[in-house]
């Protein structure tokens, strides 16, 4: 068993349940932020939180309307722009700085946009994201491919990995699926309860995508990154982090023989890997 430390969070018309798990933060004492995707709540990450917990200071939370978490009046505001003020209401909430960020799928995605935002600055050290793109350059690589014909067979793949999305804006009709047959299917993949965090996520998807005036202004990212990319992913293509590293200073690219779910189903590969210092930039010579 694992100390957890519960506390609720008020951000924008939501409760957020925050959880603290292992030593309490301080000089010696690292902070991991560990940000979970769709459709799960901070649950996914238990696993490897049982072995962080004893070197680091590790806090995990619900995003609006999932796991514990929830909006105080519906249908709630999804966006992008709002997620990240979720993000950094914890973060003023733990009082924790250079912290390492983590996120995995949507929580990748809000990590991205976290660590464009200036508020990163003295609180966000580095950032580790898993399958899970920043929306503009997600739609940057699209059109690029889309540009040249020699790349369509890689906006293919992609595409064909992307079909879920359409489903997911059509109304009521993955309400019904998952209600029907695919949250016991999940639930047992996931080897826990998943309750109705699938159908209560949907929202994540109405309300950012095809909707870039929801997403937060874009930027350099500056803070070191280290892309995990998981080369079995159904979702997303391996080649998506071609482009990063024209607005990512610090880019590291670590590839893992795994599916989408990685950090949940090989939790101690996930664990070392977050345990590592970041790699050092190599300095350029000029011959």
């Amino acid at each position: 068993m694992i100390n957890e430390r519960r506390r609720t969070v008020a951000s924008n018309g939501a409760e957020l349940a925050v959880f603290e798990y292992g030593r309490e933060p301080g000089p010696d004492v690292p902070t991991l932020l560990l940000v979970h995707g769709y459709p799960d709540n901070h649950q996914v990450y238990l696993p490897a939180i049982r072995d962080l917990a004893r070197s680091h200071h590790v806090v995990a939370y619900d995003t609006r309307n999932a796991g514990a978490s929830a909006v105080t009046g519906l249908p709630g505001d999804f966006t992008l722009k709002t997620l990240v003020d979720d993000m950094f209401a914890v973060l003023a909430a733990v009082g924790a700085g250079d912290v390492h960020l983590v996120g995995h799928d949507w929580g990748s995605i809000q990590g991205w946009a976290a660590v464009q935002d200036p508020r990163a600055a003295g609180l966000i050290g580095r950032y580790t994201s898993i399958s899970g793109p920043d929306l503009r350059h997600f739609a940057r690589w699209v059109r690029s491919r889309y540009a040249r014909p020699r790349a369509w067979p890689q906006l293919a793949g992609q595409l064909a990995r992307s079909w879920y999305i359409a489903a997911f804006l059509v109304p009521k009709l993955p309400e019904a699926a998952w209600r029907l047959f695919l949250t016991k299917r999940y639930a047992q993949t996931a080897k826990r309860d998943v309750g109705d965090d699938p159908i209560r996520g949907l929202a994540l998807y109405r309300a950012n995508f095809f909707s870039a005036v929801n997403w937060p202004p874009g930027g350099r990212v500056t803070l070191p990154v280290r892309v995990v990319v998981p080369l079995k992913d159904s979702f997303l293509s391996p080649d998506l982090v071609e482009g990063l590293e024209s607005w990512v200073d610090d880019l590291t690219v670590i590839r893992v023989d795994s599916g989408h779910w990685w950090p949940a189903s090989r939790p101690a590969e996930f664990a070392e890997l977050l345990r590592q210092p970041q790699p050092q930039p190599q300095p350029t010579t000029t011959p």
